[in-house]
């Protein structure tokens, strides 16, 4: 197993391993002070993180992997890649399929990101450069985004003669409106980090002008959450995906049946033993 040590900041060390690789997707797990925040890169320099099979076929491989494994607590979806999150569906390799072809990657690449929205674990984006098309519906998957400086974003397809195919027109729509999303998708508008911040399409913008900028500002939002308990995370990560697709007696009661769930744990405990005896929560997710 590889092993490196990533730069010192802010008086934290953390040790990164390398745990998983293949040509196009990496998965890293961090260490020290970090311990319990994963990193899965996106690694397809020559085709800007284009969305081919291959790299779909591997995203779904890394995030099954993830999905059961009750360690990691944080997820930050980044790019290795400078200057680039991801540049969409690989249209070069789609000139080359069939119209049965095609039809089968859509499908596969509607399960992946559905399965990267199903994880339990809290998801975090980070848009260093651009993500635009399937590169931007693809961040929407996840619970939050960071845009860097450079980020640049947009849902082009109208441009292309198609519309976006793998929940654009949905997950944008929940965040955002259908009016604002109307205006993107009609226009095939690209549109910088502010701009994405203003409308409420990213939760953040790194500031500076680094090109893993927003990578590193996910980083200090996963390092914010792992002190929290972690089923009690999940649990609310679970209610709170419910709320738009709900009335809200139903998410009421959506939510009570979570918070069920954190009663009988250790955790809770430790969380009021810690507070009667003034101390930090030693959490374990039990």
């Amino acid at each position: 197993m590889a092993m490196r040590a990533s730069a010192q900041r802010t008086g934290r060390i953390s040790v990164r391993a390398l745990s998983t690789s293949t040509q196009e997707v990496s998965v890293e797990r961090h260490t020290g002070n970090d311990l319990g925040i994963l990193t899965l890169s996106l690694n397809r320099p020559h085709a800007k993180n284009a969305l081919s099979r291959s790299l779909v076929h591997s995203m779904r491989g890394a995030l099954s992997s993830i999905r059961s494994d009750s360690t990691v607590r944080a997820l930050v979806l980044r790019s290795s890649v400078p200057r680039v999150f991801c540049a969409g569906a690989d249209l070069k390799e789609r000139a080359l399929m069939t119209p049965s072809e095609v039809e089968q990657f859509l499908y596969d690449m509607k399960l992946m990101f559905r399965e990267l929205e199903a994880l339990p674990q809290p998801t975090i984006a980070a848009l260093d450069g651009a993500a635009l098309g399937g590169g931007l519906e693809l961040s929407l998957c996840c619970d939050l985004r960071v845009a860097g400086q450079s980020a640049l974003l947009g849902l082009p397809e109208t441009s292309l003669a198609i519309i976006p195919g793998a929940g654009g027109t949905q997950r944008l729509a929940r965040l955002v409106g259908p009016s604002r999303t109307k205006a993107l998708v009609f226009t095939a508008r690209k549109f910088g980090a502010a701009e994405a911040l203003r409308m409420g399409v990213v939760t953040d913008m790194a500031e500076g002008a680094a090109e893993d900028a927003a990578y590193e500002r996910a980083m200090e939002w996963a390092r914010e959450i792992l002190p929290n308990g972690p089923v009690a995370v999940r649990m609310a990560k679970r209610a709170i995906d419910h709320a738009g697709s709900v009335d809200l007696a139903t998410g009421l009661d959506i939510e009570q049946l979570c918070y069920a769930q954190v009663i009988p744990t250790q955790d809770r405990l430790e969380g009021l033993r810690a507070f009667k005896e003034k101390r930090k929560p030693n959490y374990t997710g039990h």
